[in-house]
């Protein structure tokens, strides 16, 4: 008897897992209602822009250079300082050409016979006019001999001291003393005291002293596209972020567009020069780096979509309406303006309409 018991209880609970199983894999097999999510449409303003990378820079920047090949024998200057025209900004130790100085010293001397001479013909003659001996028009003639050796020697010794010195005693003009051509902020002394410098010439640029710039005069320098520079014109409105300092913009005004492109990293690209207007509490430095937001098309106020809503097939732009519950339809859109994330709508779809949310399933 329970044996049967057992048997029966066996036959039973195996007939239960049976059963249980099958209900199982049939409870598995069924697929899940998908449930879409949706999203409305909404006004806003769409602004169509482009970003040009380049940096901040004084409008004028002057190099200032000597006049004179020497060694720097002191700077009067530093970077950050402000300097007026005419400012002193170095002193140049003169190391004379030994050729120049030699034919230098040779003149004075030449010049110095000839004033000595000049000077005896002179005293001879005047004494022979004074007692009336010889006309005045030949007694003038020594007269201007004598002036004209004065004046050589005059010239032949400022050319030796300028030489030697590069400066003449006699008129304090000064040629190894460096001045500030403008007056601004010194941006950059690239010489040491006792450092070479080299003359600008006909053939040579000359060795620069300093950098002079007026730091209230700032403009933005940067590069735009070759497909973007016909949509920008002079005197728009430019809105510049500047790298080192957050959260502020500066207004700038677009002055300058290259008619000459450049290629760069395989692209045609056009210089471009925005006056920078800068509140006087803010330091600008030269160099800082900026991005400047130039507004290419905008449209205020429209109905507007998410891009990602939106289906494409050709030049077809397609949204999928919710026309019931999780019932969508799909609808043809006219779209108008985007800046790559909202598009504005011009006929196909209501501001009261729900579209369906595309989820794109990850590829394996």
């Amino acid at each position: 008897m329970i044996k049967k018991i057992i048997t029966y209880t066996l036959i039973a609970g195996m007939a239960f897992l049976f059963v249980w199983t099958f209900w199982f894999l049939y409870q598995n097999s069924q697929k899940k209602p998908v449930i879409y999510q949706t999203d409305s449409l909404f006004y806003s303003d769409v602004v169509q822009k482009s970003v040009s990378a380049g940096s901040i820079v004084p409008r004028k920047e002057v190099a200032i250079k000597s006049q004179v090949s020497g060694i720097v024998d002191q700077l009067y200057v530093e970077a950050g300082k402000y300097v007026e025209k005419g400012a002193l900004i170095a002193r140049i130790r003169i190391v004379p050409n030994m050729v120049n100085l030699n034919n230098a010293e040779t003149n004075v001397t030449k010049a110095k016979l000839q004033l000595e001479q000049a000077e005896t013909e002179y005293n001879r003659y005047k004494k022979l006019y004074d007692e009336q001996l010889i006309p005045q028009a030949e007694f003038n003639r020594y007269q201007l001999d004598y002036n004209q050796a004065k004046e050589t020697l005059r010239a032949a010794v400022n050319n030796y001291d300028i030489v030697k010195e590069g400066a003449t005693k006699q008129a304090g003009n000064a040629t190894n003393l460096v001045r500030a051509t403008v007056s601004g902020m010194v941006l950059d002394v690239p010489v040491e005291e006792g450092g070479f410098v080299i003359e600008g010439n006909t053939f040579n640029e000359g060795t620069t002293i300093a950098f002079i710039a007026n730091m209230n005069d700032m403009i933005f320098l940067g590069k735009v596209d070759e497909s973007e520079v016909g949509k920008i014109y002079k005197g728009m409105d430019i809105d510049l972020h500047i790298g080192a300092i957050d959260n502020k913009t500066f207004p700038a005004k677009l002055e300058f567009i290259s008619p000459k492109g450049i290629t760069e990293d395989g692209a045609i690209k056009f210089e471009i020069k925005a006056a920078v207007h800068i509140d006087k509490k803010e330091y600008i430095r030269s160099g800082y780096s900026a991005n400047a937001d130039l507004v290419l098309q905008r449209r205020d106020s429209v109905l507007v979509i998410k891009e990602s809503l939106l289906q494409f097939k050709g030049d077809s732009v397609f949204a999928e309406v919710e026309t019931k519950s999780q019932e969508f339809r799909k609808q043809l859109v006219k779209t108008g303006l985007s800046d790559g994330i909202k598009v504005e709508v011009l006929s196909g779809l209501k501001p009261t309409d729900k579209i369906k949310v595309v989820v794109e399933k990850p590829k394996m």
